[in-house]
């Protein structure tokens, strides 16, 4: 069990609060989904952003990096991308007689991946192994990334003309996918008065990657009760049970909800997770990982009825005390 001072040491909590107070400045009235983006990023995670344009996507990616003092490359994703691009490509080099590997945007600690779903499926898979395994092989070369590194994707739910849908093993990548959505009244007038450039280059460096690498890793030990942890696969299991759920969450994404959750809790202030973490976390964490059974829900938009059975099973199982 980690005690609260191993969360509020010297790139702790008190980090943690100017990080999520300069994410405001650049996003405005979202305070819960500043609050999962961070949980995402402390988690060690990557997060897929859904929503229409417009409404801060990108700039809730380029925040989020910048207020880590790394490296950050953006790509924006069209059609024509090739797996190149992204990872990098093996050239000869005349003057040395031999071979040599020139890296490609993949090689940072952020990588915002821009509109991931106008690349075709081949281009996709070149970040399947970047996000699973942080490496790259070209060549029959594996080629480590750095550390910390994090996929920043966002999509358009409702413009599908000349996009690619996003694969399950895909979608599965992502620890999180969030919706950032329109702002409340007195949010956009903010917005609207703010003018001048993009809101996101107002945020500035907060931590260094060394110091948001030290603490993930004191996040991995906030404490997560056994009676929780039987939580969470009690809703994993309905998941693969439900009529409704054609396909229903893997262990990856029991996992992932397990991070998640101390993510959460550490961005709450708390040493210890808890029932409300989870419930918080099933939507975000779980809707992209499962499939709609369109016989029994044929009429409804596939991402929207994902959350309406998660929202029922969440009901059906009992929260521990």
């Amino acid at each position: 069990m980690v005690h609260r001072n191993a969360v509020d040491g010297p790139v702790g909590l008190s980090r943690l609060g100017e990080i999520e107070s300069a994410l405001g400045e650049a996003i405005r009235g979202k305070a819960d989904v500043l609050r999962l983006s961070l949980a995402c990023l402390l988690a060690r995670g990557h997060l897929l952003i859904e929503d229409v344009p417009g409404v801060g996507k990108t700039t809730l990616a380029q925040a989020l990096a910048r207020s880590v003092r790394s490296e950050f490359h953006r790509l924006q994703f069209t059609s024509d991308m090739l797996p190149s691009d992204v990872v990098g490509v093996t050239i000869y080099n005349a003057h040395t007689q031999d071979f040599e590997f020139k890296s490609g945007p993949v090689f940072t600690n952020f990588l915002l991946a821009d509109e991931i779903n106008r690349a075709t499926p081949k281009t996709q898979s070149a970040l399947l192994e970047a996000m699973n395994e942080l490496q790259v092989t070209v060549d029959g070369r594996s080629y480590p990334l750095a550390q910390p590194f994090m996929v920043i994707a966002t999509q358009n739910p409702v413009e599908h003309h000349g996009t690619y849908p996003l694969p399950e093993s895909q979608l599965d990548r992502f620890l999180m996918r969030i919706r950032i959505g329109y702002p409340d009244h007195a949010a956009e007038r903010q917005i609207v008065r703010q003018g001048g450039p993009s809101s996101a280059e107002i945020v500035h460096p907060v931590i260094t990657g060394e110091e948001l690498t030290s603490l993930q890793e004191a996040v991995s030990h906030v404490a997560v009760d056994e009676t929780l942890v039987d939580y969470m696969l009690a809703v994993v299991e309905r998941t693969r049970t439900h009529e409704s759920l054609a396909m229903g969450v893997s262990p990856r994404g029991a996992q992932a909800l397990f991070r998640a959750t101390q993510g959460l809790a550490a961005v709450e202030g708390r040493d210890y997770a808890t029932p409300d973490d989870v419930k918080r976390l099933v939507l975000p964490v779980f809707a992209h990982r499962v499939v709609v059974n369109t016989r029994v829900l044929p009429a409804q938009k596939t991402a929207d009825a994902a959350e309406r059975v998660l929202t029922e099973i969440l009901t059906l199982v009992d929260v521990p005390l």
